[in-house]
C-alpha cells in the first residue's frame, strides 16, 4: 500500500466552502499520487474555529465549542471523499463535546472507510495545555480497527510517549500518531516516542503534524513539525527506521510504500525481536538498586 502523511497549515477560513475546497485539494493530491491512506494531524480541525470569527477563534473556550459544533458537517464531508476517492482518512483531530464523555470536550480522531464505515478514536492522556488551560479530557478507550489495508491503530500526539498505550498497539501492523507541536522540543518528543512504538511493535508508524502559524488562535498559534513514516531498523527496513521523511515545517504529504509481508517478517525473524520478548520484562519490579562508591 502507500501512505501519505501530512504536514498541514491551518488557515483562516472565509467560508464553509473555503474548507470544502482545501479538504478535497489535499485528498485529491494524495489519491492522485496512488495513496491508500491519508493521515492528517491532530488539532487540525481548529481552522474550523474561524468560521465563528476571529473573536471567537482567539477565546480558547469559544474555539472548542466552535470547532465542536461544525465536526458532524466535517465528518460528512471526509465520509464523501472517502468513498469518492477510494481511500482511508484519518482526519485532524478535534476538540469533541460527547454528551457520554462528561461537560467537557475529548481530543477525537476520526477514521474514514471508502466502504463508509467511520470509527474514532480518543486522545488518552492530556498534556498540560490541554488539561490546565484548555479543559480537554481523555475520552473512550483504545482500540484497534480491522481494516483491508491491515491492522490499525491510533495514538494521539502525547499518547505516542507512553510505552504501555503503545503496547496495548502490539497487534496493529500500522499506528497513526497525529501530532500537533508548537516548537522543534515538542516535535522531536512525539518524534522519538513514534519511532519507540515502531521498535518495541515491530510495525509501521505514520507520524503528521501542523506546520506554520496561525495568529487567530491562542492555542495553535506556532506549530513546528514535519510528516513522517517510521518502521524498526531491522530487516526489511532501512538501518535508520526513518521509511520517508518530508522538509521540517514544509506543507505538503509525504508518501511511504508500506509492505504488510515485511512487518509480518521481522516479527517472526527479525535480527531482534523485541514484540515477541516484551514479557521478558514481567516479574521483574524495574527498580535499579542504590550503591554508594566512594
Amino acid at each position: 500500500m502507500k501512505v501519505a502523511s501530512a504536514a498541514y497549515p491551518m488557515d483562516f477560513l472565509e467560508s464553509w466552502e473555503a474548507y470544502e475546497e482545501k479538504l478535497t485539494r489535499w485528498v485529491s493530491e494524495a489519491a492522485g499520487a496512488g495513496a491508500d491512506l491519508l493521515v492528517f494531524p491532530e488539532y487540525g480541525a481548529m481552522e474550523l474555529a474561524t468560521l465563528a470569527g476571529r473573536e471567537a477563534a482567539l477565546d480558547l473556550e469559544a474555539s472548542l465549542r466552535a470547532v465542536s459544533d461544525r465536526i458532524p458537517d466535517a465528518d460528512a464531508l471526509h465520509a464523501r471523499l472517502a468513498q469518492e476517492f477510494g481511500v482511508h482518512i484519518l482526519a485532524a483531530s478535534a476538540p469533541v463535546f460527547d454528551p457520554e464523555i462528561g461537560d467537557r470536550p475529548v481530543n477525537r480522531a476520526r477514521f474514514f472507510a471508502p466502504n463508509g464505515d467511520m470509527g474514532h478514536q480518543d486522545k488518552q492522556i492530556m498534556t498540560r495545555f490541554e488539561r490546565e488551560d484548555w479543559g480537554v479530557v481523555g475520552g473512550g478507550p483504545l482500540q484497534l480497527f480491522e481494516t483491508e489495508l491491515g491492522v490499525i491503530g491510533i495514538l494521539i500526539c502525547y499518547d505516542s510517549e507512553f510505552p504501555l498505550l503503545g503496547r496495548a498497539m502490539a497487534d496493529a501492523d500500522l499506528i497513526l500518531v497525529p501530532s500537533c507541536t508548537e516548537a522543534m522540543t515538542g516535535y522531536s518528543r512525539v518524534r522519538i516516542g513514534t519511532m519507540a512504538r515502531s521498535l518495541e511493535n515491530q510495525c509501521v508508524t505514520i507520524m503528521s503534524s501542523t506546520v506554520g502559524s496561525c495568529d487567530w488562535s491562542e492555542a495553535v498559534d506556532e506549530n513546528t513539525g514535519v510528516g513522517g513514516v517510521f518502521g524498526p531498523p531491522d530487516t526489511g527496513f532501512p538501518p535508520t527506521g526513518v521509511i520517508a521523511e518530508g522538509t521540517l515545517n514544509q506543507p505538503g504529504w509525504t508518501y511511504a510504500e508500506v509492505d504488510l509481508k515485511r512487518i509480518a517478517h521481522v516479527r517472526a525473524d527479525g535480527v531482534v525481536l523485541n514484540r515477541r520478548h516484551w514479557d521478558d520484562q514481567i516479574g521483574r519490579d524495574g527498580i535499579a538498586a542504590t550503591r554508594k562508591l566512594g
